[in-house]
């Protein structure tokens, strides 16, 4: 599913125009973004968290020039999904 296919979709179930659809969820987005560049987490209960993770430093090596770099510690953006949310997933979707 695209971005496109839940602006469709939110503006179908709601009866709204999709250009004022298209903002809210760009809105969301970008409030969401905007807080977890700030350093703050993003909890919407039934649905999961916006968080961010610390990726401790490492030394990793590149292949082609046969050499060691040094890969310094950084954040990185994850989702933690709800129990609820979670659940659901296991329970409706097919083992592939």
């Amino acid at each position: 599913m695209t971005k496109a296919d839940i602006v469709a979709n939110i503006s179908e179930k709601l009866g709204l125009e999709k250009n004022d659809v298209q903002a809210t969820v760009e809105s969301f987005m970008d409030e969401v973004k905007n807080s977890l560049e700030s350093g703050d987490n993003v909890y919407l209960r039934g649905f999961g968290s916006f968080i961010v993770k610390t990726r401790a430093a490492k030394t990793g090596r590149n292949i082609s020039k046969n050499t060691t770099i040094k890969i310094p510690a950084h954040n990185i953006p994850a989702f933690k999904p709800a129990k609820v949310f979670l659940e659901g997933v296991k329970t409706k979707v097919e083992v592939k």
